[in-house]
């Protein structure tokens, strides 16, 4: 599993012309669900946002997690992520699981986070879907996800 963390002021998801999704402070993320991921990666991602020290303190340092601050999270699935470009000019897919095995995955992630106390929303798992967001500092962190530990 790998997952983009945005830490933000704001941040929604359209479909079409309906918001399916939005938050204020805390932290978007994006993720894409390989074949091997279940509840172990899940488990430790959730962990991992909730307890994340990406938020600002009172000197805009990253001291507070979204415990700490009263955050929230939204969570998009986003298969791209586990893009493979090394060959070629067009992105092969390969590594990411499909449709009928990631969803139920992104579905618990969003169910994990919310069981620690944390406000969670979600896109529409495979429309197309706008994602806007306002990015706080900016601060993007990659994480990987394998074998129930994050990296």
């Amino acid at each position: 599993m790998r997952a983009v963390v945005q830490r933000v002021s704001q941040a929604s998801v359209t479909v079409g012309d309906e918001t399916v999704g939005e938050i204020g402070l805390g932290l978007a993320v994006l993720v894409g669900v390989g074949h091997d991921d279940g509840q172990a990666e899940v488990e430790a991602l959730a962990d991992k946002l909730v307890s994340l020290r990406l938020l600002s303190d009172e000197e805009g340092r990253f001291n507070r997690s979204l415990l700490d601050v009263g955050g929230s999270v939204l969570v998009i699935s986003q298969f791209t992520l586990l893009a493979d470009v090394r060959k070629g000019r067009r992105p092969s897919f390969t590594k990411a699981a499909a449709a009928d095995v990631a969803e139920p995955v992104v579905h618990a992630l969003m169910d994990a986070v919310a069981a620690r106390g944390i406000t969670v929303a979600g896109g529409r798992f495979g429309a197309h879907m706008e994602v806007h967001l306002t990015n706080d500092g900016p601060a993007t962190l990659v994480l990987e996800v394998t074998d129930g530990r994050v990296s």
